[in-house]
């Protein structure tokens, strides 16, 4: 048995992703999107403790993978396709970073303090949360361990993504075999941005690849 799943970013929910499952017009019951916030166990608001929980989620998945994220989603997708690769039979990194750029995190970290506290009530992450769980992620690197994966792999960047557009190509080529693919009229959120374009790039990997 095989399971399809698509793991959203920081700053999205579960439901960011229906309007891409809905243009590929697969099986519903065959793509889980988990809600990655429901993992979070209070006083416990790190990248450690989440990926402990979504861990065992895809472990209670039936059979392999086939794993995509955005953002905080390819970087959690990521981290499990290196941990379990029997269970990984393909992976999708979209709009993601490989290591940590403290820059970039900077600037994420101001804006955060910035937006108002109804935006991350709609995420269903209080504000706080959302800045801990970022800076808790500073140390993150798989620079050494990218070469490990072996599973097919498409790297896929939103064309006005300027940010990540440099990870992209250079996990394109950090990891083997894998295919990099820009998605038209999209920046950071592609899969709000055009989730028919997505739609027909995810769908078009995982038939080649299933």
């Amino acid at each position: 048995m095989m399971t399809y799943m698509l793991v959203h970013g920081l700053g999205q929910n579960a439901t960011s992703w229906q309007k891409v499952i809905d243009y590929m017009k697969i099986d519903s019951e065959k793509i889980v999107s988990p809600d990655l916030f429901q993992f979070i166990e209070a006083g416990k608001i790190d990248y450690r403790n989440l990926y402990h929980n979504f861990f065992d989620y895809c472990e209670n998945q039936d059979g392999s993978i086939d794993l995509g994220g955005l953002s905080l989603g390819a970087i959690l997708s990521l981290n499990y396709a290196l941990d379990r690769p029997e269970k990984v039979n393909s992976l999708i990194l979209i709009n993601t970073q490989y290591k940590m750029p403290q820059f970039l995190l900077s600037v994420q970290n101001v804006i955060f303090q910035v937006l108002p506290n109804s935006v991350f009530k709609k995420m269903g992450l209080p504000k706080k949360d959302a800045i801990q769980l970022m800076k808790s992620m500073k140390e993150l690197d798989f620079s050494m361990r990218l070469s490990a994966i072996s599973c097919k792999t498409l790297i896929l960047c939103g064309e006005k993504d300027k940010p990540n557009r440099k990870a992209a190509k250079q996990l394109s080529n950090l990891i083997m075999d894998a295919k990099l693919k820009f998605i038209q009229s999209a920046g950071h959120e592609a899969n709000v941005d055009n989730p028919e374009g997505m739609a027909k790039i995810i769908k078009s990997f995982w038939v080649e690849n299933t």
